[in-house]
This record gives structure tokens, sequence and C-alpha cells, in this order.
């Protein structure tokens, strides 16, 4: 199945209380037409969201034919599925298994980043109960000891024996690792780029003369590689939020933080559907009737007009307007997806049959098709992503100017529009009549 060996899973983690709930559905499309998705089964704890970025029909002035196969395209602005998972049972001991420790541990292993949503108002307390003054930099301290006492304990339990059969097989330390840490979905390349992140293993510290805390240093990078994390500072707009957000900038940094409000998002929402506002999903403003009067009207006449605002109605969108939007140029909610995928080094992919018009198929629509493929994917891999058929007939590949792409290159913003041709056999033109016949 297209994508199924490739989805991106964003695993949304937080304490009750933190707004988990709310960015969960204001970021999911929970109302999409069944089918608008290249996934197989959405289970109950899965959602899809849309990782926006500028479709390439735009650079080749083909914005009025686009026409996505899944996901859509709006003024050239593509939206492109993504899972997330809502990842339960976060408490203080999941490793220990209190709470839905154990639910919570495995849901870990099927996240490729995490996305951690974090109270910033300082309302609520590391189980999520009312309170005051609480300091909210302890939330992400307690996640990360959670996950590395998780993997630590896992690795230690059985050290010795993990070294003794290092040495009877006199194997390399990279296999030696991969084999103690697959069950996380770890593949070898990766713990190279672990190994390739500890001092001391430049300094020639082999495997049978680690102590613990060789063992807890390497978790440390374990974690950096197989599970980044964005920091999701939720309710931004809160009183005691400023303090709260200059204190945890201040220690980890802007880089894998962003500054949401996730009440704001589903009440913008919530306008638009009910007619009174016009807002796009991740947009900077919303235009309401009030507006739209003192402008001179819609930008598109066609437009049904909007609903007058009840007063009520009328500050508290002022109010998300001044305190979020203004201030921090959106509601965020969109901006953590982007994040989430940019973090991972995930990017988009768009299969054509045809490199003078950029369709896929007899619609007449272009860029049909969208694939999110890891860093550093060849154009062979690319192939098999796409469709398994490809692969196995796979004859070669061309990129945008007509030159032939190389298997073994790499996928990249520069050559990510491609073209595959395939060797016809007979079992390959059987394979066409049939799904012809299936969509006839």
């Amino acid at each position: 199945e297209k994508q199924m060996a490739n989805e991106l899973v964003i695993g949304c983690v937080g304490k009750p209380s933190a707004g988990k709930s709310s960015f969960l559905n204001a970021a999911t499309d929970a109302n999409a037409k069944i089918g608008n998705y290249p996934f197989t089964t959405i289970e109950p704890n899965h959602g899809v969201s849309f990782y926006m970025v500028q479709c390439p029909c735009v650079q080749y002035n083909k914005t009025e034919l686009c026409n996505p196969r899944y996901g859509k395209c709006v003024k050239g602005t593509r939206f492109i599925p993504v899972k997330i998972l809502d990842v339960a049972g976060l408490v203080p001991g999941a490793s220990e298994g209190k709470g839905l420790g154990n639910r919570f541990l495995d849901d870990l292993r099927q996240a490729d980043v995490l996305m951690h949503v974090i109270d910033v108002s300082g309302t609520t307390n590391e189980k999520g109960e009312a309170t005051k003054g609480y300091n909210p930099i302890n939330d992400i301290q307690w996640l990360d000891e959670e996950i590395h006492a998780w993997i630590y304990n896992n690795l230690w339990s059985k050290w010795g024996s993990t070294v003794r059969r290092h040495l009877a097989t006199n194997s390399q330390i990279g296999n030696t690792l991969q084999a103690q840490v697959s069950g996380y979905g770890v593949r070898l390349w990766q713990v190279h780029q672990v190994l390739e992140l500890l001092p001391f293993i430049k300094d020639g510290v082999t495997i049978e003369k680690w102590a613990e805390e060789h063992v807890h240093e390497f978790v440390n990078a374990f974690m950096k590689v197989r599970f980044p994390t964005v920091y999701l500072l939720n309710k931004i707009d809160s009183p005691h939020a400023d303090a709260n957000i200059a204190n945890i900038c201040s220690k980890y940094g802007d880089g894998q933080i962003v500054l949401t409000s996730a009440l704001a998002e589903l009440f913008l929402k919530r306008m638009r559907k009910n007619g009174f506002i016009r807002y796009n999903d991740g947009a900077d403003d919303f235009v309401s009737a009030k507006d739209e009067e003192e402008s001179g009207g819609p930008e598109d006449p066609l437009l049904p007009p909007l609903k007058s605002l009840e007063a009520n109605l009328e500050r508290q969108l002022e109010k998300i307007r001044d305190l979020v939007m203004f201030r921090h140029g959106s509601t965020g909610v969109y901006d953590a997806i982007k994040k989430a995928v940019t973090i991972r080094g995930y990017l988009p992919a768009y299969p054509v049959k045809n490199l003078h018009n950029f369709t896929c198929d007899d619609s007449g629509g272009v860029f049909r098709d969208c694939v999110l493929v890891p860093p550093d994917t060849t154009v062979r891999e690319l192939a098999k992503i796409v469709d398994q058929n490809i692969d196995k007939y796979y004859s070669h590949a061309e990129g945008i100017t007509g030159q032939r792409l190389g298997e073994t290159d790499i996928v990249t913003p520069a050559n990510n529009i491609v073209k595959f041709t395939v060797t016809i056999t007979e079992e390959m033109s059987a394979l066409q009549e049939e799904q012809a016949n299936d969509k006839t």
C-alpha cells in the first residue's frame, strides 16, 4: 500500500489538562472525507493532520490545475497528510508502570517524533491537578527522565550478557547495540549516528569497559536520535505564560519550541464553520463581517456574506487577534506540525508521469501525488515507496530537466520531482490491464 512503509507518525504526549486533547482536536481533520488519506487504516488513538508547504505548482504556474489525490492544495499551499498518535498515560512513574505506563511506553515505540504539549499557564501541577505558580519546566525534565529510565533499565538489566555475547561473537559494536534497541524501531545507521555523538567512543573506550555512566550517556544520545521532541508551549495567552516561556526558552533554546494556543485555533474554526469569520488554517489573521464592511466587501464577491457578531463573540475574537495572532503570528498549531516534520528531516517528493505538464494520470490534474520521505532516501527507495511494482520493474528515473538520476542519488529539494520508467513485461502488462479493469 502506497506510503505505508514510510508513514511519519507524530506522537503527541502531555499530562492531563495540559491541552493535549484541545491540540489534537485543533490539529486533526475529524470531518475529512473517508479516502482523503493515503493510509490504509486510522486507529482509534490516531488522527490525521496536515504538513503545510509551498507546492511546486506555484513555481511552474500550475496552481489552477493542481488537484492532489490526497490532502489538498489551497492557493499554492500544499496540505500533506501526516499521522498523529495520541500517546496515553503520561504521569510521573510511567516507566515503572504507574498510570497507563505500559500503554504509554508501547505507544512511544510507534512514534517517529514526539510533540510534548506543555501548559505554560502554571495552573496545573505534574499530575494535571489545579494549582497556582507551578513551574512547567519540570514537565520537560520528568518526561525526559521517564523515557531515559525506560530505555536504561531495559539495557542495564541485561548488560552483562550483552557484553559476553559481544565478545564471544566478535561482533561490531553497532550490531551489538542495534540488537539491544531494535525493539524501539531503530536501524543500524541510527545506532551509528548515536555512537558518533559519544566522545568516549572516539577516546577508544570499548564496550566491555562501559560502566553505568557510559550507558547513561548512550541513552541520552539515543533519545536525541530516536525520539527528537518538539516542545509545544500551550496556553500562551494566559496571564503568567510569558515568564514561563522565557524560562523554558532560556534553558532549552527555541530550536525545538513552538508557542501555541490550541483553544484559540478551535474557537477560530468553530466561528468559521458557523459563518462568522473567514479564516485559513494556520493564518496570521481572520476576517469578520465588520472587517469586510470597512474594507469594501469580501475579496471574492461570490462568497456568501458573513454573519454579524454579538458583542461577547467579538470581544473573544479580538482577544485572540491581540494576544495570539498579532503577538505570535498564528495560533501555532500548524507551525507545530511543520516543526515536527522538519526536525525529523522528512521532505516531500512528487512522482509524475509527464515532466512537461506534471500530470500523473488522465485527470489532467498536476502534482497529484506527493509522499513524505525520510532523510537520505535514495531514488530507488523512493520508487519502492511510491509503488512496489515500480521498484520491481524499475528501468530508470529522470529529474525535472529530463536528466537521468542514479539509483543511489539522494532525494533532495533540488530533485524531488521525479518521473519513473519501468520495463514492460508480460506480467507488468497483465497487472496494468487488471488495474484498468478495477477502475472501470
